[in-house]
């Protein structure tokens, strides 16, 4: 029955029932990677457009390759950046007690 259904597909999009076989593969294989880095990295908006949109893997190429890394960066800095705050914190905390 569903061999019916892949073929009847692959006919009216006139390509070979094997490459469009291989295409469903590529895809999926991509959108199951993207979902599991965006679901690892706390991302709930992009798990929810990789989840609905379908681009034969394209946004989650990118996805993977650019906008995750460019993501990781910024929390990198923001996360240097709040350590040094801290640390300005307990230094100046740390000098007043010393005043006393």
């Amino acid at each position: 029955m569903a061999d019916n259904y892949f073929v009847t597909i692959a006919e009216q999009v006139g390509i070979p029932l094997a490459f469009l076989i291989v295409i469903l593969i590529w895809a999926y294989v991509w959108k199951l990677l993207a979902l599991w880095k965006s679901a690892r990295k706390g991302s709930a908006v992009w798990f929810v457009v990789l989840a609905l949109i379908n681009t034969v893997g394209i946004l989650e190429i990118l996805y993977i390759f650019v906008f995750s890394e460019m993501k990781f960066s910024d929390s990198k800095k923001k996360s240097s950046s709040k350590k040094k705050a801290v640390k300005k914190k307990v230094s100046n905390k740390k000098k007043v007690r010393k005043k006393k």
